[in-house]
């Protein structure tokens, strides 16, 4: 048999997976919680990341996902849990699916008004059903105004076994030293609450709400209400501006790893890579790694982005140098003189933060995370 050894590899940490969502239950002692699987669990793997938050600690009352593909590869994993459909449904069809599988789809324009009333005109009474009214107080990409919100709500509660959330969703949590995002943070939720208490008092029932997705279970605990929906802080990373998920007490779930393939010494004047982008200033000792954006690692790192070499002796933090190929990058191995072909590099994870590299990169760690291609083995740890 022939021995192919491992080039790029990610480690999948489900046991931080759960002491983050322990961290969030910390955070909003009272609110029920949805944990945000959408784009494969950001990258990190739907089932797998399913089947740990369902096993772990800390009561969850459901999964949020994106859209009714994965609402329905969800259900055909997930049997039990509430499943709730953040982009809603496009059409007739697609209510009838989410209703077939007990989907809770979101409720954001007014063109889904008419095929809800209709196909609910058409089943037959029997299991609840569950939509989140999503009122638009300032994001400005999905949502309905405060008038329709309110006609919607009040329409839909009128239909049997029809249980109701009121949603927004906030759009500058992220930075809470900003005066002017802390403002528009504010009015946001003076906004739902608004609403709320005119729901309550048309309806005479309580209204549920939920707000806060992981920046505002951070920052923002007056924005937690009756639910909220933890999204990039379960996989370790931080979602405000400034903050590094290790910077807030959150353990990395993913590491991506790969290996030196080559070293070489270059001379002073030197240059490295496609464009000659990085030229030596000094006698430099270099590495090649055997991973590039055909890997999803990103082409936009900039020389200096940080990476871990793993010697014999420990790990050693360096930088990466040159400009990002397909399928290898370039680091500065000057002054590590214990660093071998085949040790092992780690370019995200455990030691050196997503959210260093995102930055490093002009992006965020979610991005980071969702674009991790297939060439990538991807294995799970408890």
């Amino acid at each position: 048999m022939i021995s192919i050894s491992r080039r790029a590899w990610a480690t999948i940490d489900l046991s931080a997976l759960k002491k983050n969502l322990a961290q969030v239950r910390a955070y909003s002692p009272c609110s029920k919680i949805y944990p945000v699987i959408k784009s494969n669990a950001y990258g990190h793997g739907m089932a797998e990341a399913a089947a740990a938050l369902k096993a772990s600690n800390t009561n969850i009352s459901g999964l949020a996902v994106a859209t009714v593909d994965e609402a329905i590869r969800l259900r055909q994993i997930e049997a039990e849990l509430p499943i709730l459909l953040l982009n809603g449904f496009m059409n007739e069809e697609e209510l009838r699916e989410c209703l077939a599988r007990r989907i809770e789809a979101v409720v954001h324009a007014d063109y889904q008004l008419g095929a809800l009333e209709k196909v609910l005109a058409e089943e037959v009474l029997g299991d609840a059903r569950k939509f989140w009214i999503k009122y638009n107080t300032g994001m400005n990409r999905l949502g309905l105004g405060k008038r329709q919100a309110s006609e919607f709500y009040l329409r839909l509660q009128k239909c049997p076994n029809t249980e109701l959330v009121l949603m927004s969703h906030l759009a500058c949590a992220d930075d809470p030293y900003s005066k002017e995002f802390a403002s528009f943070t504010q009015q946001q939720l003076q906004y739902l609450a608004e609403l709320r208490g005119e729901l309550v008092t048309a309806s005479k029932q309580d209204v549920e709400c939920s707000m806060a997705a992981s920046a505002g279970i951070l920052q923002w605990p007056d924005t937690h209400l009756d639910y909220v929906r933890p999204g990039v802080m379960l996989y370790g990373s931080s979602p405000m501006a400034g903050k590094t998920g290790e910077e807030l007490g959150l353990q990395p779930v993913m590491t991506l790893r790969s290996r030196l393939i080559t070293i070489r010494d270059l001379k002073a004047g030197e240059s490295i890579g496609y464009g000659a982008t990085y030229v030596c200033d000094r006698d430099t000792r270099m590495g090649t790694v055997s991973i590039g954006y055909g890997d999803g690692y990103p082409r936009s790192a900039i020389n200096g982005t940080p990476v871990l070499v793993q010697t014999a002796s420990g790990s050693v933090r360096t930088r990466m140098i040159g400009r990002v190929s397909m399928d290898m990058i370039t680091i500065d191995l000057t002054g590590i003189d214990e660093a071998q072909i085949d040790d092992e590099v780690t370019l995200w994870g455990e030691g050196l933060c997503a959210d260093e590299v995102a930055r490093a990169a002009g992006t965020i760690s979610y991005e980071l995370f969702c674009k991790v291609t297939p060439r990538v083995q991807v294995s799970y740890s408890e």
